[in-house]
């Protein structure tokens, strides 16, 4: 019987080579973060980062940015419509991935292939490591980060919203090199199957 890290490996191949369209399998395919010393200046701008529980309110520059999300809000809800058919929550989960995304500087692309990556859009998902939610995130971060209990990590936007924020901390911690700051979401740091398959499925997901 093959090793649980050959086992979610050989899954991430068969994800590149379908694209990640319809051969995920029904378990997470996620890793774990790493727990790393962080910088007192770092947890704080983290922590800061998580901090506010508003609602996703969506703000848009102008018409013709409201019209773009609009676009994108109906071609990804079409999209997505075998892993979540009911469309209010279908609904909700776009507008808070396109607001998180956002907040962080991230591309809702990106973030929809990490998701269902890591997830195949399962909410409730928890890998072997105890990664939690649609984006997969250990629970050492809400102790590191002084929030408390893990069990919010399965609430939508506080997921999404944590998620967002250390792939974007990864991103600059690796100084815009999005295939390692990849491994290091996933805890696989300098290993391709982890970065190739989120690549990869991204391209389902551009407008």
């Amino acid at each position: 019987m093959a090793s649980p890290l050959v086992s979610r490996r050989l899954g991430l191949l068969a994800l590149i080579s379908g694209l990640g369209l319809t051969s995920i399998s029904e378990h997470a395919q996620a890793g774990g973060q790493l727990e790393e010393p962080l910088a007192d200046a770092v947890r704080t701008a983290l922590s800061s980062a998580v901090a506010n529980a508003a609602p996703p309110v969506l703000d848009f520059a102008d018409s013709a940015d409201r019209l773009n999300y609009l676009r994108w809000l109906g071609t990804m809800s079409e999209r997505l419509k075998k892993q979540k058919p009911d469309f209010d929550v279908r609904r909700e989960f776009l507008q808070t991935l396109w607001y998180e995304s956002r907040r962080a500087g991230l591309e809702p692309a990106l973030v929809l292939a990490l998701v269902q990556v890591e997830s195949n859009f399962r909410k409730h998902a928890v890998s072997s490591a105890g990664a939690r939610g649609y984006m997969q995130v250990m629970p050492f971060w809400m102790r590191v980060l002084g929030h408390g209990d893990t069990g919010r990590l399965f609430h939508l936007q506080t997921n999404l919203r944590f998620g967002c924020v250390i792939l974007r901390h990864y991103l600059d911690l690796e100084r815009g090199d999005l295939f390692m700051a990849l491994g290091r979401y996933n805890g696989s740091r300098g290993q391709s199957p982890y970065p190739s398959a989120v690549l990869a499925t991204k391209r389902r997901w551009l407008l």
